[in-house]
Order: structure tokens, then sequence, then C-alpha cells
């Protein structure tokens, strides 16, 4: 009988593991002290490891020495850690897998809006410790949908409408479909949202499937990995399941008699730990002169030769082809996540792209460039025997071929086109072709007062320069001076031609003097001057407009011969004057505010933008030696318009003129009353 063993194809490192453990690695590389707040992954060997390399393991945050970077792992932690380690000045590096980091916001948000909060997981787990600890640790935390039911029967608290329900990234799929129906059986509209990694979810599903066909399940992992422990419950259900950490834990008794051994592991299990597990079985079945087919991937057990037979050696050799730094390769996307793509190599490493590599600007959406299953033709940037995996770049595949196309460029004096995708110290960068080009400032096509951030992230033509190389590394210098110019002049030709006095045009404000603002209309500037940016006085046209400003102007003038266009910029309804002359007329009296007190008068604000003259011999009914004598700046005063010169723009008032009004009013008052007082005498007698 011959043994078939089956290794699933989505077991071991996932994405938000493998983040993690290169994270402290890179950090070890760069000479830092590290510190792990509880250990990275639940696996001993690699744990271990990072601990020869000097990697201290803190049980809390009380336990983190002095200078130590600290690495949050995947699991995440609660609010307070973060908080703590902020206000202890404490460097820190989040490893926390962003599917964890997606359930920490929404119980944040939900905690903030009064929500009940209930998670599916294990209380005890650190993942589901730190989500509690976003919506400050009063969440219900249930493990299957029994207890969930009896959260809602012995609670005190009265659920509503107001109850979301996540879950451990890790929880058994098979229960969470049962904790949901529970629920929407328990509460009126729950809110559910689906936060089982979408990884776990392929490995249990994965799982399951092989036990159905498996008489042993082979189960690899830490002992105190929850996903793994929820591997085992699965395929406990199909098969003979046993959960080893090593190869060391493989003995004969258990595999001999066997027609099809699984083998799956945890999302913190190394590949090359999967590999000598699959090794040791195939050793043992070899040794009892078992014949035996070992597949690690679902293409190998396809290779089968002329004979029939599976060349068990070819297949080993394969799987362990070597990789180096600078090699070419074609992998096949398995993976895709917002920060990096997961490649299958066909070796025994795990392949990953992170997002920076992908493109020269690393701006791009994953998910919109490539799909699973697509095949990409990449280059090894680093090959990590230890911990089985390889980082790979396409930007480099692509800045390759891009150069040769540049180099021609070069040649023959063609013009090519980029996206400028970061303005650095004395030019910018621009992506061309998958290479990155050098543009100085001054062949950037813009004037010294010009921003170059104005051209980010626009497509920008140019010529090459230089394609020197310096120190082994490629500098590709370009101007898109000449061009940009010629592109401008044909602009503004084109606007000169379409000139008009009176033509109105929505423009920007490119620069601001002392004397006027420079207005773009549409290829070519204008100038407004200072006296029609503003009614109102003003020293300086910053005091109105902001480099960058969208405004509506209009042209005012304009000389063919200099090519000189003055805009105006003031709008007739807003004219103080004709304010004035719609508000009021000679005779009104009106309240107004003393704004100044020359030897002369007083003047008084009128309307916004008009002050008007109040003479020093019309302040008062008597004489005065200055305006002071009986008023001071701010005072509010009653004055009647005396006139209104549109023409010479000048308006005179007299507050004499009210008062004398007033004294003769009072006077007539007084001889009145005598005269009544008379006429009663003389009836009288």
């Amino acid at each position: 009988m011959k043994t078939k063993i089956e290794v699933a194809k989505t077991a071991g490192f996932c994405f938000g593991v493998d983040r993690a453990v290169n994270l402290v690695y890179s950090l070890l590389d760069n000479g830092e002290k590290v510190c792990t707040l509880g250990p990275i992954i639940h696996n001993p060997q690699l744990v271990e490891h990072l601990k020869q390399r000097g990697t201290v393991i803190a049980d809390g945050v009380s336990d983190i020495p002095d200078g130590y970077t600290v690495v949050i792992r995947s699991h995440g932690v609660g609010r307070e850690i973060y908080d703590y380690l902020e206000k202890s000045n404490i460097k820190y590096v989040d490893a926390t897998c962003p599917f964890v980091s997606k359930i920490h916001k929404i119980v944040a948000e939900a905690h903030k809006d009064n929500k009940t909060v209930l998670i599916a997981g294990d209380k005890n787990h650190p993942e589901v410790i730190g989500i509690n600890g976003h919506c400050n640790n009063e969440a219900y935390i249930f493990m299957t949908a029994d207890s969930l039911e009896e959260i809602f029967k012995n609670t005190k608290k009265h659920f509503k409408d107001d109850v979301i329900l996540v879950a451990q990234t890790t929880f058994n799929i098979f229960e969470w479909n049962k904790c949901k129906e529970k629920l929407k059986k328990l509460c009126t509209n729950p809110i559910i949202f689906d936060t089982i990694c979408s990884a776990t979810d392929k490995r249990q599903r994965e799982a399951e499937s092989l036990s159905e066909k498996s008489s042993l399940m082979i189960v690899v992992g830490g002992n105190n990995s929850s996903n793994t422990n929820k591997l085992c419950e699965v395929c406990k259900k199909h098969a003979k399941t046993v959960h080893i950490e090593s190869k060391d834990e493989i003995y004969k008794e258990l595999i001999l008699g066997q027609d099809y051994i699984g083998v799956t592991a945890g999302a913190s299990t190394p590949s090359y730990i999967i590999k000598e597990v699959q090794n040791t079985m195939t050793e043992i079945l070899e040794k009892n002169e078992n014949e035996a087919v070992a597949t690690s991937e679902a293409e190998t057990t396809s290779k089968v030769e002329n004979e029939g037979e599976f060349d068990f050696a070819k297949a080993i050799d394969d799987t362990f082809k070597k990789v180096h730094r600078g090699q070419r390769v074609k992998g096949i996307v398995v993976g895709i996540n917002p920060s990096e793509l997961q490649i299958d190599l066909g070796i025994k490493h795990a392949g990953f792209v992170p997002a920076d590599e992908f493109t020269q600007n690393g701006t791009v959406n994953l998910n919109d460039a490539v799909k699973i299953g697509d095949e990409v033709e990449l280059e090894v940037t680093k090959v990590n025997d230890q911990e089985g995996y390889v980082l790979l770049s396409k930007q480099k595949i692509d800045s390759y071929k891009g150069l040769e196309e540049i180099l021609k460029a070069k040649e023959n004096d063609a013009t090519i086109e980029g996206v400028v995708f970061e303005v650095v110290n004395g030019g910018m960068l621009v992506n061309a072709k998958g290479t990155r080009v050098f543009i100085p400032a001054s062949q950037s096509g813009l004037s010294k007062d010009e921003d170059l951030s104005t051209l980010l992230k626009k497509k920008i033509k140019f010529k090459i320069l230089e394609t020197e190389d310096k120190r082994g590394r490629r500098h590709i210098v370009g101007s898109a001076k000449a061009i940009i110019a010629a592109e401008r002049k044909e602009k503004a030709e084109k606007a000169l031609a379409e000139i008009e006095v009176g033509k109105k045009y929505m423009g920007t404000v490119k620069s601001l003097t002392n004397y006027g603002a420079f207005v773009d209309i549409g290829g070519v500037d204008g100038m407004i001057h200072v006296s029609e940016i503003s009614w109102k006085r003003i020293k300086n046209p910053a005091e109105v407009l902001s480099v960058g400003d969208t405004v509506e102007v209009y042209v005012k003038d304009f000389n063919p011969e200099t090519k000189k266009i003055s805009l105006g910029y003031k709008k007739t309804e807003d004219n103080p004057w004709e304010i004035l002359k719609a508000k009021y007329s000679v005779g009104d009296t009106i309240k107004a505010k003393v704004v100044s007190l020359p030897a002369f008068g007083a003047f008084v604000n009128v309307v916004d933008g008009i002050d008007g003259l109040v003479h020093i011999s019309q302040i008062a009914n008597k004489r005065i030696n200055k305006p002071s004598d009986v008023l001071s700046v701010g005072d509010e005063v009653e004055a009647k318009i005396t006139e209104i010169d549109f023409d010479g723009k000048r308006v005179s008032l007299s507050i004499r003129a009210l008062l004398e009004e007033t004294e003769a009013a009072e006077q007539a008052e007084i001889v009145e009353a005598y005269n009544a007082e008379t006429q009663a005498t003389e009836d009288a007698e």
C-alpha cells in the first residue's frame, strides 16, 4: 500500500505573522536592540532563534528595558498600551496585523457611539485582549453560540439595536456561522462584521477538505497557537489528528500503515519546519520500503513520469531549488494585501513583494494591479534561508526594461513621458517606464518663484540629459525646460490671440508684489494693480489675495506690442460709492464712528470704504481749538450729511447743524410755552 502525503497549500505563515517576523529581523539587521511585547509568534523554535539574536521578550510594558525598540506583535494591543508607550517616550514599531487593526477601529467607533460590543473569541488570547482594550474593556466575549445566548440571559444590560459583533481573526469559521445565526434570533438588526481573516478561513476550509480524505492529519504549530488549535478541532471531525511542533515528534508507528496523510500548519509556523516534517515522514516511509508520494504543492502531485511513477527525488530537488540575490525569477500571485503580494516561486521559500517594490513610486493599489493566479517576473532582493522567505521586486525588472527605452531616447534625442512622484532638495523625481529620473529645479520649466509641488503626481514630458553610471548605480538626469517652454509658448500665443478688453476670466494667483498680483488666465499672466484689488485702501495685495487663489477678473487694458495685460478685479456692486448712493442722500442724519482726528476736523466712517469729513467748524456750536477737545477716536456721533461729491469722492458732514437744530427746537419750545402762559394770564384778566 502506497502512502500519500499531501501538504495544504495554505499551511504556514500568514501575511500578518510574516510581516511581524520580518520587522523584527529587519530591526536586528540594522543593529537595533529589540524587545517584543510577548513572543512575536507562537512558535518556540523561531522565538528561540530571535532570543539568540538578542531579542528580549517582555511580558508587560513594565518589563521593557531602557533603550530598546518595542515591537507590537501581530496580535495587537489595547489603546492603553499605545498611550503608555507614547507618554513614556518609548520607541515602538507597530506590527499589528492589518486585519486586527481594522477590528480595533470598528470596536473603538462602536464604543464611542455607545454601542454594545460582542467579540467571538478566546478572552485569554492576546488578540482578543487587545481588541477589548479599544472599547474600554467593556466588550462581552464568548466562544460558542450557546455561551452567546447565556450572555443575553444572564446580563442585566438590555440589548436593543445598538449591538455589533466581531470575531477573533482565527475564530472557528463553522462556529462563527452558528454565532451569527444565533445573534440574529436574539437581537433586532445587529451589526455583524465578518472579521475572520480570509487566510484563516481558507486554511480552515482546506484543512477540513484535506482531513475528509485523509486517514491521518498532522497539524504543525506551537502548542499555544490559537489558530493551530482550531485547525486541530476542524480536522478531528474527519480523521485521526496529531498536533506537533516540529519533526522531532514524528515517529515510525504514527505514520506506518496510513494510506493518506494530510499536513497543515498554523499561521505561526515557518515553511522550513513544515518541510522538515514532510521530509522526516518521507524518510521513514522509504526506509520501510513503502513507496510514498510527497507533495507540498498541488502542481507537484501531477508530476508523473512516463512509466506512471512519481519521481520523488526530482520533486524534493525542485522544492529545495536555491535562489540568490539579483536573480530574475517568475512566480504566481497567491495572496494580495494592502502592503505586499505573496508569491509562489515553486520552492520551499515563501516569497513576497512589498508594495514599495511593485512600482517606482509605491502608490499603486495592488488589488487593482494584479489578481490571484497572475504570473509576474521579479528580481530577488533578499533571501532568508533561516526563516524561509524571499524578498522580491517588480519595480527593478520594470526599471531594467524602462532603462533600455530611456537609453534609446537619449541616443535619438526623443521625448519621453513620466509622472512626478516626489519633490526633493534641488529638484524632483519622475517615474518614467519604471525608472527613476531626476529633473533639477533649473530644468523643470518653472520659474524660480513657482513651487515644484504644483507638478506633483502630474504627467510631464522631458528629454534625457545624462545617463551616467556613478558608483555602480545608473544616474539619470532629465530636462523638461525646453518642452514645457515650447508648450507654454504655444498656449500663450493662443491665449493672447483671444484677449479682448472687457472679457472675463477665471484665473489663478501666481505671485504677489507690493504693487499688484500676477494672475494666470489660461496660459498668459496679467496683473491686477494694487489699486484694483479692493475698494478699500490697502497697502499690500496680500491683505486680500493669496498665491493659489482662484479669482474672477476682466481685461481692463491690453497692449499687443508689449503683450502686457492689465486686469480688473473690483466689482461694481461692491463699490462703496454705489452703496452710498443707494443708501443715503444730502440732509440724511447718520450715526458714524470717529476714525481719525486731524487738526482741521474729524473723519467719520459713513459706509465701509468711505470716510466723511466733519470740519472743525462743524463739530460744535461754539469755537474749539482742536477736534480732540470734543471728540475721541472710536466715539459714535450723530451727524448730518451736508454734501456728497461723487466726482471728487468726498462727503461732508456736520454735527453742529444737528446741535443748532436741537437748540432751535428747544428755544421754540420755550417761546411757545411763554406765549401760552402770557395768553392764559390775559384771558384771566
